[in-house]
C-alpha cells in the first residue's frame, strides 16, 4: 500500500500541472476576447459618433483559434439611447456573421473595411418615442395577439413579431376620446424610399389582452387617422435595407438582412 504513495504524489502533481495549464489557457484566450470586445466598442464609438460606448460581444469559444484564423464566427454591436433626428431616441443593434479580418488587425480599427458573410440590422423604438412622436402620449405597443398566444411565437430568429396586426393602445385625444382604446395596426415601407416607416390602422380591436373599449362609429375614421402616420429617416446600421418591420416586447423593431456585405464602423450609425 505504502508503495503506491510516490505515485499517487506523481499524478497529483501532474493533474495540478495539467489543471494549471488548462485554467492559464483559459484565462489568456478569455482575456484576450475581453480587451478585444472592448477596443471594438472604443473604436465603433469613435468611427460612428456615439456618445458612449456600445455594448460589444465576439462570440465563439476558443476566441485566439478565431485570431489565427483571421476570421471571427460572430460579433454583436448594440447602443441604446442614440440621438435620432426624427423620434428623438432609438437604439441600434448589429449582428455580424463570418467577419473576415485578413485586411484588418484582430483588435478591428475605426477605418477597417470587414468583408461579411451576412450581416443583420436592427432599429428599436420603444413605444414611448412612437407615442410621442405620433401625438400619443400614453402609447403602448404589443405585438399581434395570435403570435403573442402561439406556442411558436409567431417571430422570426431575431424574436420580431409579423408586421400586420400589431396592436397600438393609447388615449387618441385628438379625436374627442379620453379613454384609451386599442387598434390594429400595419407596418410597411414606402414605395419611394424604404427609410420611411409607414403606421397604417385598420380597425378598432376589443377583448382580451386590449384595452377592450369601444370606439363610436362616428369617431372611427379619425381615431384610425390618430393612429396612423409615416416615420421618416429610419436609416439601418451598415446602410443595409429593411426586409421586415415588426414588434419586440414594447418596441417596434426594423431589421435588414443582407449577405455578402463589406462594412465599416463608421457605418454603423446613419443618422
Amino acid at each position: 500500500m505504502g508503495d503506491n504513495v510516490p505515485v499517487r504524489k506523481l499524478l497529483i502533481g501532474l493533474t495540478a500541472t495539467v489543471t494549471a495549464l488548462i485554467v492559464g489557457v483559459v484565462g489568456t484566450d478569455f482575456g484576450s476576447a475581453i480587451y478585444a470586445e472592448y477596443k471594438l466598442a472604443r473604436n465603433v464609438r469613435t468611427a460612428a459618433g456615439l456618445e458612449w460606448d456600445p455594448w460589444v460581444a465576439i462570440l465563439g469559444f476558443p476566441f485566439l483559434t478565431q485570431v489565427r484564423n483571421h476570421r471571427y464566427r460572430e460579433v454583436e454591436i448594440r447602443a441604446a439611447g442614440v440621438d435620432h433626428p426624427v423620434v428623438g431616441k432609438a437604439s441600434l443593434e448589429a449582428t455580424l456573421h463570418g467577419i473576415d479580418l485578413t485586411d484588418s488587425s484582430w483588435l478591428i480599427r475605426p477605418d477597417a473595411k470587414l468583408p461579411v458573410t451576412k450581416a443583420e440590422s436592427r432599429i428599436i423604438i420603444d413605444s414611448t418615442h412612437i407615442g410621442r412622436f405620433m401625438g400619443i402620449d400614453d402609447l403602448l405597443v404589443e405585438a399581434p395577439s395570435r403570435e403573442t398566444n402561439d406556442s411558436t411565437g409567431g417571430t422570426t430568429e431575431s424574436g420580431i413579431s409579423g408586421s400586420q396586426g400589431l396592436v397600438f393602445t393609447g388615449t387618441p385625444r385628438q379625436s374627442g376620446l379620453d379613454k384609451r382604446v386599442s387598434v390594429a395596426v400595419d407596418l410597411s415601407f414606402a414605395d419611394s424610399d424604404d427609410t420611411t416607416l409607414v403606421l397604417t390602422a385598420t380597425g378598432i380591436l376589443t377583448g382580451p389582452g386590449t384595452a377592450d373599449e369601444p370606439v363610436p362609429e362616428e369617431k372611427t375614421a379619425a381615431v384610425l387617422s390618430e393612429f396612423s402616420d409615416s416615420i421618416t429617416g429610419q436609416k439601418l446600421p451598415f446602410g443595409l435595407s429593411p426586409t421586415t418591420a415588426g414588434a419586440r416586447g414594447s418596441d417596434v423593431i426594423i431589421e435588414g438582412i443582407a449577405s455578402g456585405v463589406t462594412i465599416d464602423l463608421a457605418g454603423f450609425r446613419q443618422s
